[in-house]
């Protein structure tokens, strides 16, 4: 995940601009899913010795999973934002005292 935050500064004006690579959010969310789905199958094939059990579990669990995890990422890039937003309104007050 990629944040890169400037600040810049054009007559007096205080300026803050987030990028955010929306496509290494899905790579990142990708990858968690296969190891996710990985680990679900091992759990549950060592647990009940069953190939199909442990099959079902890999298809089920960590598709929610995942699915759960790309909007909790999303909610963190907001509160990211929404950070990077005050720390740019506290600097813009400081310039201006």
């Amino acid at each position: 995940m990629l944040f890169l935050f400037v600040i810049e500064n054009h007559s007096h004006t205080l300026r803050l601009t987030a990028f955010l690579d929306l496509g290494d959010i899905m790579n990142k969310t990708i990858s968690f899913a296969i190891v996710h789905f990985l680990v679900a199958f091992s759990v549950g094939y060592l647990m009940t010795g069953d190939v199909l059990v442990g099959g079902a579990l890999a298809l089920v669990e960590p598709a929610v999973n995942t699915v759960a995890y790309h909007f909790h990422e999303k909610v963190w890039v907001r509160i990211g934002k929404a950070k990077a937003a005050r720390v740019a309104a506290a600097l813009a007050i400081r310039k201006t005292v």
